[in-house]
């Protein structure tokens, strides 16, 4: 039987819309959220954990076979209010589907391997252009993505939210030492590019079938010198428009797919 919601002060309430917040919260407890029928329902089929899955009865009316779906994969559901719902959401037009995640050691990314292609991404602040690179990282079949620790968190929802679900099945791993890792990877014969304007060969003119690693900077800087300096190669996108850059998302949209195809 599912329980029922209907106090803003609910403990759970006030601990999911903290985890909608917190990245240290959701960094201690390891758990994260997303919203949404088609998220929710992607988590089911992507196999993570659902720990939570709460729901209005608006909402259940609306989709009842994928709520019964979500249910039925989640240890325990409840049903909120609409204005209890509203709280814990970080979205202004809820769709009345939230699922807290617990966060699966399987989706770590321990091995970078030669032959296999990798996205490595330094210093990206926006959760939209994050959320969106891994979907772009997931739709061109990337082997993994790696993260330097001072990217935004990958289990931010608007990150999740951006992503359409990448989160739960693309493998990454955080390098806290990010140029020093980079570094390593070309010492063991890893290819690493750096994607920089400076100094740089077009994408155009440069063979991927040995794989290797794409790195992608910060949305107004750039890659850090040390970690251009760093990588095996410099790449650049040649562009014939009066454009100065792209932003960062669409830039690594183009350089994964030459990457990758």
């Amino acid at each position: 039987m599912t329980d029922k919601i209907k106090s803003k002060d609910n403990a759970l309430v006030k601990e999911i819309a903290k985890l909608s917040t917190s990245a240290k919260m959701r960094r201690e407890s390891g758990l994260y959220v997303c919203e949404g029928v088609r998220l929710c329902c992607d988590a089911v089929l992507s196999g993570v954990r659902i720990k939570y899955f709460l729901y209005t009865a608006e909402a259940y009316e609306k989709n009842k076979e994928s709520a019964s779906a979500v249910c039925q994969a989640a240890d325990r559901c409840y049903e909120a209010d609409k204005t209890v719902f509203r709280k814990m959401c970080d979205t202004d037009t809820p769709q009345g589907f939230l699922c807290v995640i617990q966060k699966d050691s399987g989706s770590i990314l321990k091995e970078v391997k030669k032959g296999l292609r990798y996205a490595a991404l330094e210093r990206i602040q926006d959760p939209s252009n994050l959320g969106t690179i891994l979907r772009t990282a997931e739709a061109m079949d990337l082997d993994g993505v790696i993260l330097s620790s001072d990217c935004c968190d990958i289990y931010s929802p608007k990150v999740v939210r951006g992503s359409m679900g990448a989160v739960f099945r693309l493998p990454f791993m955080t390098a806290e030492d990010f140029t020093g890792y980079v570094g390593n990877l070309g010492e063991i014969g890893i290819r690493t590019y750096a994607s920089t304007p400076r100094n740089a060969k077009s994408v155009n003119d440069i063979d991927f079938s040995e794989g290797g690693v794409m790195l992608i900077g910060n949305e107004g800087n750039g890659l850090t010198d040390k970690t251009i300096a760093a990588c095996t190669e410099r790449v650049m996108i040649p562009m014939k428009g009066r454009a100065e850059s792209l932003n960062a998302s669409a830039a690594a949209a183009i350089l994964l797919y030459q990457l990758t195809k």
